[in-house]
């Protein structure tokens, strides 16, 4: 795989639009709130106001036996990326590239949320669940850009990652 980066008016291969009509066709019901641009957590505890439900994040990674994996947990939890590819059987996890990012989830940084995986057609994403994060009631991510949030119930969440062909595991990191 070669790593181009994308191009700032590149537009996704699955439009926010396109996302929300396959939630309609999986009989998924959401709410979409629009938004300033929120490229970090902090952006998005600053400007989101009072959406309810689960704040996300999600975070992409490579290991280097070229394998990718996507890990969605509650925005507040810090990751220790070392004890995290203990925990997922990796071979030492980094950050994927905004390249490689656009190649396999067709989506920018700031962007990044489990229903990317609607991109992912090749299933190269490994997908992990925090336990924790689906205790919630809803969750909240952007739909492929951060201009938007989604809120969808934990349940629908995982059927839709399955409806993407996707099988995601779900990780207890409080253990």
């Amino acid at each position: 795989m070669t790593d181009t980066a994308p191009s700032q008016d590149l537009a996704p291969p699955t439009s926010p639009e396109q996302l929300l009509q396959r939630f309609k066709e999986l009989g998924i019901e959401t709410t979409t709130h629009e938004h300033p641009p929120l490229m970090t957590v902090e952006d998005s505890k600053r400007l989101r106001g009072d959406l309810p439900g689960g704040h996300c994040k999600s975070l992409f990674f490579k290991d280097k036996k070229d394998q990718y994996w996507l890990f969605v947990t509650s925005e507040d939890r810090k990751v220790d990326i070392k004890a995290l590819d203990r925990k997922l059987g990796a071979a030492r996890l980094s950050f994927a590239s905004p390249e490689r990012l656009w190649q396999v989830l067709g989506v920018k940084p700031g962007s990044v949320t489990p229903f990317a995986l609607i991109n992912d057609r090749e299933r190269k994403v490994r997908v992990f669940l925090d336990a924790a994060m689906l205790r919630q009631e809803l969750l909240n991510y952007h739909p492929l850009v951060n201009t938007k949030t989604t809120s969808i119930r934990p349940a629908d969440l995982v059927r839709f990652i399955e409806a993407c062909g996707h099988r995601p595991a779900t990780l207890n990191l409080d253990i």
